[in-house]
Formats: structure tokens, sequence, C-alpha cells
């Protein structure tokens, strides 16, 4: 009996994983087609259309993941939350796919950093232009447009490894996100991110279902002020030895935190 219980959870949580999918997926489609026109007839001005773009997105989300919880796809809970009050660069490890659609779900004002080739993707392509997420394709842009961020008021989500991290390794963090903090002089907000069972890894395709419901823990740390990673060096030297004082801070906090 047990058995056979667990056989239709499963397979509830197949077919819940999958129609979450296929909103998401329409979502991003439609995005463009419905929403972009109306934000155009309200919003002239393009900062504040991206805004409302982006305020539209984080309700989008917030309703995403309320809907995958009352499907039974997940469950989560997040500590510290307050403490993104006043966040400026927000930076968290990755072992998931839908890390971001939680960051941005609690963040109300979140902008973030997003790989080049996802502007490529039509499920993608559509909120990242409308919302002007920063892209980041190698030039030097992206630093001024996290500058224009930071004086708007946003906070900028950055995974700095660049890519989810295979289950059972700890984060290995590129220079990037240091990068902004060091030339930008930004707070960093760090974020914890663990999820049990593991799922949407870079390994696991979407139809590849855990075995039991995944639960996704969320903890917001202590802001790290600017003036901690301040110094009277090259910056290029200084993001090197931020890169590594942040990989040492989240390996440790990641192993006590799970």
């Amino acid at each position: 009996m047990k058995a056979l219980w667990l056989h239709i959870n499963h397979g509830w949580r197949w077919v819940g994983t999958a129609f979450s999918f296929l909103v998401f997926g329409g979502g991003g489609v439609l995005l463009p087609v419905i929403v972009v026109p109306v934000l155009w007839l309200f919003y002239r001005d393009e900062q504040v259309r991206q805004s409302a773009a982006k305020r539209f997105i984080h309700h989008s989300f917030r309703f995403y993941i309320g809907m995958m919880r009352c499907l039974g796809v997940l469950s989560y809970q997040v500590e510290g939350i307050r403490k993104f009050e006043g966040a400026q660069l927000v930076l968290a490890n990755h072992p998931s796919l839908i890390d971001v659609i939680f960051l941005i779900a609690l963040l109300p004002n979140a902008n973030c950093v997003v790989k080049g080739r996802l502007v490529q993707n039509p499920f993608t392509r559509g909120p990242i232009r409308t919302a002007g997420y920063i892209i980041n394709d190698g030039s030097e842009d992206v630093l001024d447009l996290a500058r224009a961020a930071f004086r708007r008021g946003e906070a900028l989500i950055v995974f700095p490894e660049g890519t989810r991290t295979e289950p059972d390794q700890m984060p290995l963090f590129k220079r990037g996100a240091a990068q902004i903090a060091v030339r930008t002089g930004a707070d960093i907000s760090p974020v914890l991110i663990e999820c049990s069972p593991t799922t949407l890894t870079k390994s696991d395709r979407w139809y590849e279902v855990p075995d039991r419901k995944v639960h996704i823990r969320i903890q917001v740390k202590d802001i790290i002020p600017a003036d901690q990673y301040m110094a009277p060096v090259s910056p290029a030297k200084l993001a090197r030895t931020l890169t590594r004082d942040l990989n040492e801070y989240f390996n440790k906090e990641l192993r006590v935190y799970e």
C-alpha cells in the first residue's frame, strides 16, 4: 500500500512539474505579446517601463512559486528576509535552475545579471528584454549598468559561480561578482540556498523528478559593508582577494547551513 502511494505521489509531482514548466514557458512567450504593449501604452519613459516590468515579473514569480507549492511540487522556507532591506549586490550559491525565480520573487526591486545565451532562448528572451536585466556578454558595459542599477535603488542578483554547481560540490566562484563589488562600492548581501533532494542541476532533465518532494531553504545573511573590502591596492588585485574570501565564506557557511 505504501509503495502504491509513493508511486501515485511521484506521478502527481511529475504532472505538476510538467505543468509548471508549461506555465513558465507560456508566460515567457506571451509576455512580449500581451504585457509589453500595455507597458508601452502606460509608460513612455524606458526606465519607468522597465521598472514596471520588473515589478510585474516579481509578482508573477511570487505567484509561480506559490503555485508550485500548492501543486505539491516543492516546499520552501526563507530565513532572514528582513536583511534584504536596502540590499544592493545580492550574491548567492546556485544549486538549481529555479534559484533566480525565488530570489526575484523575494526582491520587488530585483535586477539580475543573466547569461548572453538566455537572450536567444524564446522562453526567457521576452522577460529579459522587457525588464532590462543586465546581459553578461563579457563587455565593460556590465559595470556601468550595475552602477546605474544601484543608483536606481535596485538590488542586483549575481551568482558568482557563473553556472549551477553540481551536487556534493562546494561553490567555486569566478571573479565577475567581486569585480562588480570592488568597482562599484556596493554592499554585499550573501544568500545561502539549499535544495534537497537536488533537482534541476546542470545534469538533470526537467522530467527527472526526485523520489520525494523538493524542499528549498534560503537564508539571507548579514550584509557585508563595502568598506570591509576597500583597500589601497589595484582593483584587479582586490577583486582576486575578495573572490577568495567570498569563496571561503560561502563554503564555510554552507557546511554549517547543511
